[in-house]
């Protein structure tokens, strides 16, 4: 089977809509994957179709290091091909099928990466719909690729909006979509949650046999699997596959705990530091671009200061189960961690050891790093909460709201690294990228004078 330009060489595997085969660009020479789309196998030829449409439109619009890139939409001998970057791998369930339950902190690496690539849709108003182990490619280096937005829908499908049709793996589907609800962010999330559950259990939440619709039953009246020996991932499934979707975390703060896991396991193991980049995060439908520092595969180290999520409350809010969560990724499983899971929920007890000097002071360092990522993650989105977080004297110094406001919100996004804190002087020294809303990047050092402790941390001065 031939093109023009893309040579078929054999089929991979198949989407929500047609087959995928490898192949070849022969103008640039390089190996692509092809996916037809707009009609099923079996039906006739003939113009690409709206769903078909919808699939390269969405699928093209989203450019993400974690998700497939489309390169082309290629008519070949009457029918229309996606024409899409190559993974070299296997997919997830695949692996999992391969190798058994997957090790904790891979599992998290892992879909700490999705979770960001899926974040980038729902930022640019697409929701996937059809988030699986199957949907998500692993290369050698332990890169994961969400892909197949066969069913993807965004904000302006005003036709797919309509609730009665479900569409998706009965396996992963959310409660809501089970019972004809249309699909939302959160629906993805708890999808996500049941991947999750996949890779560690090494099978899927529900089993789906001959009988669908008892499946769909299950999910909407049953209490959602759990899998309390994993600890803090086990937490992450209550916030993703929660039945309420009002009670799910938001993909971000998703990525955020995997990441913060995956550090912390990391960490415990030995295991050094991966480099972290500056990647391009998405380009939406209106052509706006943001990055983010990534991390490299397969574990994530990303700093929690990242464009448009409010983690401030988030991560110092110390009366919400979410701050107890993310604590007890941040400290592990021994000690001082046991005592806030023991927070967290019932059935988790420890003897912490007694609180020595070099803890108190790793505490302290920790609380003040945070405050800061999570501090300039606030400023680009709220900046009259993060306004907030200076001392009255510092705002006097700042010659008020107005001129503070007036240069944050030049700012799209202000992303720190290699964070340094000195309880002894109380101040925090790091580099941060910023990206200009003109489109500019800038980097800067800066140091920050600190007052208070823990959740009561003000910014005193800076230089």
């Amino acid at each position: 089977m031939s093109g023009v330009r893309y040579t078929f060489e054999r089929q991979i595997g198949r989407g929500a809509s047609g087959p995928v085969w490898a192949g070849r660009d022969t103008v640039l020479g390089r190996q692509v994957a092809l996916k037809r789309v707009g009609t099923q196998p079996g039906e006739p030829s003939g113009p690409l179709g709206p769903d078909g449409a919808r699939e390269a439109r969405l699928a093209a619009s989203l450019s993400h290091p974690h998700v497939v890139d489309v390169l082309d939409l290629a008519v070949i001998d009457g029918e229309h091909w996606l024409v899409m970057e190559y993974v070299e791998g296997t997919d997830l369930s695949e692996v999992v099928r391969s190798e058994g339950p997957m090790v904790p902190v891979r599992a998290a690496g892992l879909l700490a990466q999705v979770a960001e690539a899926l974040d980038a849709a729902h930022r640019a108003g697409i929701v996937h719909r059809d988030v699986k182990p199957s949907n998500v490619l692993v290369d050698a280096e332990d890169c994961a690729k969400l892909t197949d937005f066969g069913i993807a829908r965004s904000a302006e499908d005003d036709a797919l909006t309509a609730t009665g049709l479900v569409t998706g793996s009965p396996a992963y589907l959310a409660p809501e979509v089970a019972t004809g609800r249309s699909a939302s962010p959160a629906s993805d999330v708890w999808s996500l949650g049941a991947t999750l559950f996949h890779l560690l259990a090494g099978r899927p939440p529900y089993h789906v046999g001959d009988n669908v619709l008892s499946t769909m039953y299950r999910i909407v009246h049953e209490e959602p699997p759990r899998l309390p020996e994993f600890g803090p991932l086990d937490q992450v499934l209550q916030r993703t596959m929660a039945v309420d979707p009002q009670q799910r975390w938001t993909m971000w703060q998703v990525h955020e705990a995997l990441l913060h896991y995956a550090e912390h396991e990391a960490h415990e193991a030995g295991l050094p530091r991966p480099v972290v980049r500056g990647i391009p995060a998405y380009v939406g439908g209106h052509g706006t671009t943001s990055t983010r520092s990534t991390p490299a595969v397969p574990l994530a180290y990303a700093a929690a200061g990242r464009r448009h999520v409010r983690t401030g409350a988030w991560l110092l809010g110390a009366a919400t189960t979410v701050v107890v969560t993310i604590l007890a990724f941040q400290l592990g499983r021994g000690g001082e961690d046991q005592a806030e899971l023991t927070a967290a929920g019932p059935g988790v007890t420890s003897d912490a050891p007694p609180v020595t000097e070099a803890s108190s002071q790793e505490s302290a360092k920790r609380a003040m790093r945070e405050f800061v990522t999570s501090y300039l993650a606030e400023v680009t989105t709220d900046r009259r909460s993060a306004w907030q977080r200076l001392t009255p004297e510092f705002q006097k110094a700042s010659n008020g709201f107005g001129s503070y406001s007036g240069f944050w919100r030049t700012v799209e996004s202000a992303t720190p690294r290699d964070v340094v804190a000195d309880p002894a002087t109380m101040t925090v020294t790091y580099e941060v990228d910023y990206v200009m809303t003109d489109g500019r990047r800038l980097t800067d050092r800066v140091t920050l004078q600190l007052s208070g402790s823990g959740s009561s941390l003000r910014i005193a001065g800076e230089t």
